[in-house]
Formats: structure tokens, C-alpha cells, sequence
């Protein structure tokens, strides 16, 4: 979905400014005052209770029926119904827990936009952490906080520990729950390689970019159509192919390509990308394996669903992504069924010959994971949510997620509070509810579960391992980089600086794409030098100056940790 230029995206987010301040008006008894993070809706037509202001009594997973609505606010994603996931089955029919998810079929901007403006949010809501949506449902009263809530149910307060306080709003109060935080080394982002078209063509080195171009050349030359030499999943999303441009720096950082950051540190300050040497170093390179047709001709428009199909029947050489473990982790078993000697392995990350492959890094993490479920002010009873979220981040709710109800795979937990596996230990059955569950593990704790996933692994022969964790193991966390510093430089969208950033985002994309395309390494360059001069004509260098000083607070705060 394209993103608004600059002067419709105003009016959009003045009228929604002016519905929130609407709805605020007229319901002037019932509401808290915009930043309060409390909920006072005595005399609200539903007469929902008052979420800070409960009895002491905690809730319990399965001893009363909890129902909510749940929003995956990202394009292109949603959330799968609830009871066809192992999970939500089991939680459905056995804890009376009954999450109804709401789709929004890839018009994400507009359904969000249409429930914000009629007053009838989601429950819950899923996106990026500090999304500019959610900053809005902030300012105009919408989002309860949570730390009323964090002593009384502690799994996500004791993981988390005190880096949960570089979450809080400019208030000094939480409003969302991170997914996939840890104090450890972790991501997937990486090179998968097809095993069976390797080793037809003789198992040649994948080390160097020059290795992988004349790689690409062998498999379009001996498979023609019939298999893609490359694929970067979705380029849209700048996934496979930021993956790439890592290759072509020490230290160059997918993360520095992304719509929360759209700069390169350097020297105490975030500077333009498309100016930096080494990106265009490596645009040059992508675009050369695209005019060639090494790359998928229909990156910057497939769906999540054709990557897949295309990863799951084994017809790409090559997939590299921030997660391409998901859809090979899949397909892999699926695949050697069918030829045991088939199937998908992974490599060490590709750089560029003359720097050092341990100072490539095509995948970057955070202590706080990539995003975040918020509750809003439409929950009748937000504390239970935010209770079952906090058992679904904690140990016993992370194994089920993982290993499937108690009493089958796993029995009760060892000293230090990892799952006793059992004898009846299933590992295909296993790596089939992770597959199934993944798309709803929506405040993932890999602090938690990433040793929890080993500990069944690492006395087994590596063969024999599960084909996700074992790669994690030897190649994927070993080669991320933690970005924390980076986090929270999205400004507030209805700033000054929030304007410049939608516009950016919108140019930078289109500018990006068209020198993928370009015909020649001189028109890269000049796509490039235009698309600089167009960027800064938006404001790009007053939003980099925003972000430089917010990127330094951070980097005090860390200091003073």
C-alpha cells in the first residue's frame, strides 16, 4: 500500500485530530484527559468497569471466560482465526479463552484510520512499537496503562527487568507489551541455500559477493525460468535485499535502511543513506543481479503468500530475508520427504572480499524485539488481557506455545525452570505447532524460550536438530546486531517532524525502488543524486538533526544503566 504524500496526509491526520477531539467532547464525563493513561468511564454506555480501580484478586487462565477483538496493524498481515491455531484451540476449548481477530484484507491505513474515527478500536491492537497510529490513540486518551498491572502479574516486568523503563511514554507510564525481547543475541535474518540445486551445481563457494553473483549466473543458466536464482522476499520492505547491502560493510546495518531510522551514524550523527558509499556500493550490485533477472522480477509486488509457495515447492536457488527460517524452516521437512538429500540449509552471511566475515551482520535485535501489543480504552476488562498476555510471555505459557499443551511433549520444569522433555518428545510434531503457532505469538520471550528450545537439541547429533534451532545456534545469532540505542526516533506524526518523516517514507521507498531497476550503474547514481536532493527539499535533514538528539538521550540512558 502506498503511503499518502504530504498534503493529503495532513488533512487525514487533522480530521482524525479533529474526530478524537469530537469524540472527546461529547463524551466529556466519561473520558481522562488526553497522556492520563487512566480510564474513568462511570458513566459510559457500556458501563465497563474501571480497570485501575479493581479488587485485588488476580485473574486466573481458565477459571472465567475471557473474550477480546484483536488487530494485526501491519499490511499484508492478519491474524490468522484464532482456534485454527494449535494454540488458540487448546486455549479456546480447554481455558475459555476466545480471541476474535479482525482483518483488515491489506487495507491496513484505511480500516485502522475508519475504526479510530468511529470511536470502535480493537481490544488489542499489534504493530510496531511506537507506531504513529498508536501515538495518536495516546494523545487522544485511547491506550491504558500498564503499570498498575506489572507487580501483580510480573512475567514481563521480571524478563524484562530494568530495560522495560526505556519503554514509558513521555508520562512515565507503559502502554505496550513488547514481542521477542531478550537480554541475548537473537534474529533469523540470513542466506537459506536449496541443498539439491547446490549440490547439482558442485557445490561451489558461497562466501564473497563475487561468489554469490557467478552462483546466480550457474543456476539461471542450467534451471532457466523454472527456479529464481534469488529471492529477497518482499522488497517493498526492503527485506532481502537490505539483507544484501550488509554485505557491503563492516558494520553496515539492515536496521539503518528501516522507517524508524533512514540514516547512517557517523562521527556522533545520523547522516543521509543515499549520499553513503557503501550503500551505493551495494545498490549497484542489486541492480545488476535485477536487470540479469538474478533477482524475482515481481519482488516489489508479491505477497507473503507467493514467497512462500515459491520456498515451499523448492523453486528459488537462494532466499535471504530478516526471517527466511520461518518459510524454510517449513518447506525443509516437507522437502526432504521427497528427496532426503534435498531441502534447505543456511550460510555464513555473504560479504564483500577484503572484509571481515565476522563483521558482517545481515540481521539486527533489540532488547525490546520488533513490536508490541497495546490495549486500548474499548477493553471491558483490560487487566484480564493484559494478565493473559503476561501468562503467554511467561515460561508455562511459552511452552505451550512451543511444545504444545503440558503432559505430552514437555512434563513440569527442571531447576532452572526450562521444560522437562518426555519420552514422548515429538520433534516433527513440535517444529509443526511452532509453524502454526508463530503467526499469533504476539509477546514472544526469547530470553525465555530460546534456551528452552536448545535444551532438547544440543546433546543430539546436528543433523538430527531441529533444522530452525540449530541454525540459530551456529550461524543466525552469532551474526546479529543489537540496535537498541536506535529505538523510539519516531516522532510525533502530527509534529513537524512527524509530516517530514511520512513524506520521507513515501520518497525514500519509491526512490529505492527505481534504482534497483536502473539500467546501469551511472543511472543508479544519478537516481540516487536526484533522490538526495528530493529527500532534503522535504525536510530530510531537519528530521535526521530530531533524530540525532533523540539518539544520543538514548545512547545516555544506556550509559547510565
Amino acid at each position: 500500500m502506498r503511503r499518502m504524500r504530504r498534503p493529503l496526509l495532513v488533512i487525514v491526520s487533522l480530521f482524525l485530530a479533529m474526530t478524537m477531539v469530537l469524540a472527546g467532547c461529547s463524551k466529556s464525563e466519561e473520558g481522562s484527559p488526553p497522556n492520563s493513561g487512566t480510564v474513568n468511564n462511570e458513566t459510559d454506555k457500556d458501563n465497563k468497569e474501571q480497570p485501575n480501580e479493581k479488587s485485588d484478586s488476580k485473574w486466573v487462565l481458565g477459571e472465567k471466560p475471557l473474550e477480546f477483538s484483536a488487530y494485526a496493524h501491519y499490511n499484508n498481515t492478519d491474524f490468522p482465526k484464532w482456534e485454527s491455531t494449535p494454540i488458540g484451540k487448546y486455549l479456546s476449548e480447554e481455558k475459555q479463552v476466545k480471541i476474535n481477530m479482525i482483518a483488515a484484507s491489506g487495507a491496513h491505513t484505511q480500516k485502522l484510520s475508519a475504526l479510530m474515527a468511529s470511536d470502535d478500536l480493537p481490544d488489542m491492537i499489534w504493530t510496531d512499537r511506537n507506531h504513529p497510529d498508536m501515538e495518536r490513540l495516546y494523545k487522544a486518551g485511547k491506550l491504558v496503562a500498564f503499570d498498575d498491572y506489572l507487580d501483580k502479574y510480573p512475567n514481563l516486568k521480571e524478563w524484562m527487568g530494568e530495560d522495560l523503563n526505556m519503554l514509558r511514554h513521555d508520562d512515565g507510564k507503559l502502554y505496550m507489551f513488547p514481542n521477542w525481547y531478550s537480554s541475548n543475541p537473537f534474529g533469523n535474518a540470513g542466506y537459506v541455500v536449496n541443498k539439491k540445486i547446490y549440490d547439482e551445481l558442485g557445490k561451489p563457494a558461497l562466501k564473497t559477493t563475487d561468489d554469490l553473483y557467478d552462483y546466480l549466473v550457474k543456476v539461471k543458466e542450467k534451471y532457466g525460468d523454472s527456479i529464481i536464482p534469488f529471492e529477497p522476499h518482499r522488497a517493498q520492505d526492503m527485506q532481502g535485499l537490505g539483507v544484501l547491502y550488509t554485505a557491503f560493510g563492516e558494520g553496515a546495518l539492515y536496521t539503518y535502511l528501516n522507517s524508524g531510522l533512514r540514516a547512517i551514524p557517523k562521527d556522533g550523527k545520523l547522516t543521509p543513506v543515499f549520499t553513503d558509499p557503501v550503500f551505493r556500493e551495494a545498490q549497484k550490485y542489486i541492480a545488476k543481479l535485477y536487470r540479469e533477472k538474478l533477482i524475482s522480477q515481481d519482488a516489489f509486488n508479491q505477497t507473503e503468500d507467493q514467497v512462500l509457495e515459491k520456498v515451499m515447492t523448492g523453486r528459488v536457488a537462494v532466499f535471504a530475508g530478516s526471517s527466511p527460517t520461518t518459510f524454510a524452516g517449513e518447506a525443509h521437512p516437507e522437502l526432504i520427504k521427497e528427496d532426503p538429500d534435498g531441502g534447505y540449509f543456511m550460510i555464513w552471511p555473504i560479504h564483500k572480499p577484503g572484509l571481515d566475515k565476522n563483521k558482517i551482520y545481515p540481521g539486527t535485535y533489540t532488547s525490546f524485539g520488533w513490536n508490541a501489543a497495546y490495549i486500548t480504552t474499548a477493553a471491558e476488562d483490560p487487566e484480564a488481557i493484559f494478565a493473559f498476555l503476561d501468562w503467554y510471555t511467561g515460561p508455562e505459557g511459552m511452552n505451550v506455545q512451543y511444545f504444545g499443551p503440558e503432559g505430552k511433549n514437555w512434563e513440569g520444569f527442571d531447576e532452572e525452570g526450562k521444560p522437562n522433555f518426555t519420552e514422548n518428545y515429538d520433534p516433527k510434531e513440535v517444529a509443526d505447532i511452532q509453524t502454526k503457532n508463530e503467526p499469533v505469538m504476539f509477546v514472544g520471550n526469547t530470553s525465555y524460550i530460546d534456551p528452552a528450545k536448545y535444551k532438547y537439541m544440543e546433546n543430539l547429533p546436528f543433523e538430527e536438530q531441529d533444522w530452525r534451532t540449530k541454525y540459530q545456534q551456529t550461524i543466525t545469532w552469532p551474526t546479529q546486531y543489537n540496535v537498541t540505542e536506535f529505538i523510539n526516533l519516531n516522532p510525533d506524526p502530527e509534529s513537524e517532524e512527524g509530516v517530514i518523516k511520512a513524506s520521507i517514507d513515501e520518497m525514500f521507498l519509491e526512490v529505492y525502488a527505481k534504482s534497483v531497476m536502473a539500467g546501469s550503474d551511472e543511472e543508479v547514481e544519478q537516481i540516487l543524486d536526484q533522490g538526495h536532493k528530493d529527500l532534503m527539499a522535504l525536510g530530510y535533514d531537519k528530521l535526521l538533526e530530531w533524530r540525532t538528539v533523540k539518539w544520543q538521550e538514548n545512547l545516555a540512558k544506556m550509559k547510565q544503566k
